[in-house]
């Protein structure tokens, strides 16, 4: 559904190097980057950004090195679980890219910090030209790059989610409208699910739960409920996130509003292959339903009792902390989340900006504009949990799965909230 990752392929030739405008003896850099006699610092960059909206980061590093002749930075796509593979012994021990994408989660920045290996961006934080100005990101996502004060991270990107629906598939079941609230969501769910002698021939919804972007947490939270609270300690077991974990996968199990345990690559392919009439996804869906030529529709996510709620999805990007270009890498992240590249970016790639002060840049793109809509309300999926991570891989999907099985919510989600608190130290 999003993204890819980097396989960085570093040289084990030693490189020139060169300072200012002095020419030195050359020398190996302790990560494999090297300066050219003209002083041109040349970074790598590793990414997962392997979907189709690659095409919009590499148009942005292309437009930066064009702009800044002393710089140049190479953009290196590899699939996200390349990256996670390769990239922590890499920069634990020096060797790794100068900049990187490390996961689509951010949550994954906890155990690059506890390992010591990515720079601290404090210094070139500022609102003055050149500066990173953390001030105008959405305050969820800066919240969430700050490890006790410091910013360790910028947003590659930042994205909300929405509800895509086939509008073909809506007329044909006589519904007129997107569905606004959480009931709706649900009838609509059963209307468009079709079905003749125990084959499901269309699904009214295209239900991911393992390596997507996550979607079952957002029907939790519109019921009021969530996965853990901000003391770190589990409330998946709460009344309100076991009703609304019952409801679901009852319509799962039941109604068969969808198939069981699909990968986001599973789900984005129900729908593309119109064998699926709504689909929660974010912006970077949006040309590939169309070029599949889908009648395509995208709403706000339905609301529910606890009021308008999404996922909010921002993966980061960080800087080595032993590349001898800290400099120019933190002027490329100053450049790459300022006004004008964030810009050029929401128009070419259908994201929201990474900031919150480019309304007009969003009101050219009605796409853009409702995903941008949502950012004020939407919501990071365990933010600044350190075992971020291992909640999500070895508790909330395993436990996912396992009720849209048939297994008694509220037992599993007992079992669920025990292990979490295991896992972030909590008490209560």
């Amino acid at each position: 559904m999003k993204g890819s990752v980097i396989n960085m392929r570093r040289s084990a030739a030693c490189l020139g190097a060169a300072l200012a405008a002095v020419t030195l003896t050359a020398g190996c850099g302790n990560n494999g980057v090297s300066t050219s006699s003209g002083g041109v610092v040349q970074l790598s960059m590793l990414t997962g950004f392997t979907g189709p909206d690659e095409p919009a980061y590499q148009a942005l590093v292309a437009e930066f090195n064009k702009t800044h002749p002393d710089i140049h930075v190479t953009m290196t796509v590899e699939p996200w679980a390349t990256v996670a593979q390769k990239l922590p012994a890499s920069w634990a021990t020096g060797a790794g890219p100068d900049l990187a994408t490390p996961s689509s989660d951010p949550g994954s920045i906890f155990s690059y910090i506890k390992t010591n290996s990515v720079l601290p961006l404090d210094s070139a934080v500022g609102s003055a030209d050149g500066k990173i100005d953390a001030g105008a990101f959405p305050s969820a996502v800066r919240d969430a790059f700050t490890v006790d004060g410091k910013l360790y991270a910028v947003p590659a990107n930042m994205a909300t989610l929405a509800l895509y629906y086939n509008k073909d598939m809506f007329t044909a079941a006589g519904i007129s409208n997107p569905p606004a609230t959480q009931d709706d969501f649900v009838a609509d769910a059963k209307k468009l699910t079709v079905s003749s002698g125990g084959t499901v021939s269309q699904y009214g919804l295209s239900l991911a739960d393992n390596q997507t972007i996550q979607m079952w947490p957002i029907l939790q939270w519109m019921n009021g409920g969530d996965i853990v609270d901000g003391h770190g300690c589990a409330v998946v077991n709460s009344a309100a996130s076991v009703s609304a974990l019952t409801k679901w996968s009852q319509l799962v199990i039941q109604n068969h509003i969808s198939p069981i345990g699909q990968s986001g690559a599973d789900a984005d392919t129900l729908f593309a292959s119109r064998k699926a009439a709504m689909e929660i996804n974010g912006p970077w869906a949006a040309a590939g339903y169309k070029s599949a030529g889908i009648n395509l529709g995208i709403a706000e996510v339905p609301v529910g009792p606890a009021g308008p709620i999404t996922l909010a999805s921002t993966v980061p990007l960080m800087i080595e902390r032993n590349t001898p270009h800290a400099a120019q890498a933190e002027q490329f992240l100053a450049w790459y989340t300022g006004k004008t590249a964030q810009a050029q970016f929401s128009q070419s790639s259908g994201f929201p900006p990474a900031r919150t002060d480019l309304g007009d840049a969003v009101a050219a793109n009605p796409t853009v504009a409702l995903f941008a809509k949502a950012l004020p309300y939407a919501k990071l999926y365990l933010a600044g949990q350190p075992q971020a991570t291992s909640i999500d891989t070895d508790v909330y999907i395993p436990m996912i799965q396992q009720i849209e099985r048939g297994a008694n919510v509220k037992s599993a989600a007992d079992s669920a909230a025990q292990k979490i608190n295991q896992l972030t130290g909590c008490k209560s």
